[in-house]
């Protein structure tokens, strides 16, 4: 067998392969047993049909092609691995022929990664503006879960105020129409923390218990559905009951209701502080990062072929896609709107920065000799199981369907590894 290698335009590689007939006929002998094992024929034992007759039962093309998937990923691996090469892609055989005498040719192409020149990325001066907490952090905090917190009572006899939360009925009109998915009936709405249309939370605040009345509001002009763009409205209100909060005291009871490990309220402050001073350290370490690589990205030139970034297009307008209908907007319409060509040149520009970068921590890691341990995996497992709210047993279980998640624990751990290597060795200057 001889493979010839030639390097061809826009990082991609052509292999001639050429394999001497005494080879083929052994593999295609083998893989007429192979298929006869799998199909039925009439008249023949599962296993026991002869090769002529397998060969007119799933004709020659599938025992070639059986051929192929043979031979070829130990011919590629031994390739790739003898010149180091270092695929975007998997091989693609572009032709192949069986000759008279059984011998084989084989054309496959493949792209490589762009070569990056990478000098200099240790020790970097950068100058970032430091993230510090607010003096009243702790106390904010506290504000919040005493909110978080409130018990909610039945109110009689008064009207309602912003804080309230408020039982309603609701039917909304616009355009002389009723507005689709505009109504509902005991409906408990937070007056305080409203994301109705603006202005419709305050229209309903100094009503009474069992009072109907009609409020007037105006869409926002970016709203999802094209037909309420801008449009005016008129909801029909009625008001079933009232609820107001009643914030608990911030003392050692409001501590122990939020971690029963807290004994006393100074035992919770300390734990906010804590977590206040830790927040901002990661943002100045994600501030750091940031400036570092858009650095890197500034600096050092890399040949993209256009292949990459079409695949990487492709898969920035799907994220967003998703992105878009679970917000409940429409894809299509959003890019009928902004168009075609904006967002396209908006997801080139993402396109080419994501594969610059992730080509950048890849060089780096490789000099670095930056690796994955089974523990880097095993530790994010937990970290997913843990967000995901399900065992590391069905994290492993869902790797093991798709393997594509195993790859990118693999990015994740190396990326990070590289940014800490880079945060460690520069010289951070934060300014006020």
């Amino acid at each position: 067998m001889t493979v010839t290698i030639e390097k061809l335009e826009n990082n991609e590689v052509k292999l001639n392969i050429e394999i001497e007939a005494s080879v083929t006929t052994w593999e295609y002998d083998k893989a007429c047993k192979k298929l006869s094992q799998r199909v039925n024929v009439p008249g023949f034992r599962q296993g026991k049909a002869p090769k002529n007759i397998i060969e007119k039962y799933v004709g020659i093309a599938a025992i070639q092609r059986e051929v192929l998937d043979s031979l070829l990923p130990t011919i590629f691996e031994s390739t790739i691995e003898e010149n180091k090469f270092d695929l975007v892609s998997a091989p693609s055989v572009e032709s192949f022929n069986f000759a008279d005498d059984k011998s084989l040719k084989i054309v496959a192409k493949f792209e490589l990664k762009p070569e990056v020149k990478l000098e200099n990325y240790k020790g970097m001066e950068v100058e970032v503006e430091e993230f510090k907490n607010a003096e009243d952090v702790v106390e904010k905090e506290l504000n919040i879960l005493v909110d978080r917190y409130a018990s909610l009572e039945e109110v009689t006899g008064r009207k309602t105020t912003a804080t309230d939360l408020v039982n309603i009925d609701f039917a909304g009109y616009a355009n002389g129409e009723e507005i689709k998915g505009g109504s509902a009936k005991g409906y408990m709405l937070d007056l305080g923390h409203s994301n109705f249309i603006p202005g419709f939370a305050e229209q309903l605040v100094d009503h009474e218990i069992g009072e109907e009345f009609t409020i007037k509001v105006q869409f926002p002009a970016e709203y999802h559905d094209e037909k309420l763009k801008g449009a005016d409205a008129e909801f029909n209100i009625k008001i079933n009951g009232i609820k107001e909060k009643v914030l608990p005291e911030i003392n050692d009871e409001l501590a122990k209701k939020v971690n029963p490990n807290f004994e006393t309220l100074d035992a919770l402050k300390e734990d906010i502080q804590k977590y206040a001073e830790n927040n901002a350290k990661m943002e100045n370490e994600k501030r750091v990062a940031n400036k570092i690589f858009d650095t890197l990205l500034e600096k050092t030139n890399i040949d993209i072929q256009d292949t990459m970034i079409n695949r990487e297009i492709q898969a920035l307008m799907g994220e967003f896609r998703q992105r878009i209908n679970m917000q409940g907007g429409n894809f299509d319409q959003m890019l009928e709107k902004e168009g075609h060509e904006k967002v396209y040149a908006q997801m080139k520009e993402e396109a080419v920065k994501r594969i610059k970068t992730s080509l950048i921590v890849g060089k780096i890691a490789l000099e670095e000799n930056v690796s994955v341990s089974q523990e880097d995996i095993q530790e994010k497992i937990t970290d997913l199981a843990s967000i995901y709210r399900t065992t590391t047993e069905n994290i492993v279980a869902e790797i093991q369907k798709n393997m594509n998640l195993l790859h990118s624990m693999n990015q994740q751990v190396i990326t990070e590894k590289v940014t800490k290597l880079l945060i460690d060795s520069a010289k951070v200057k934060y300014t006020k």
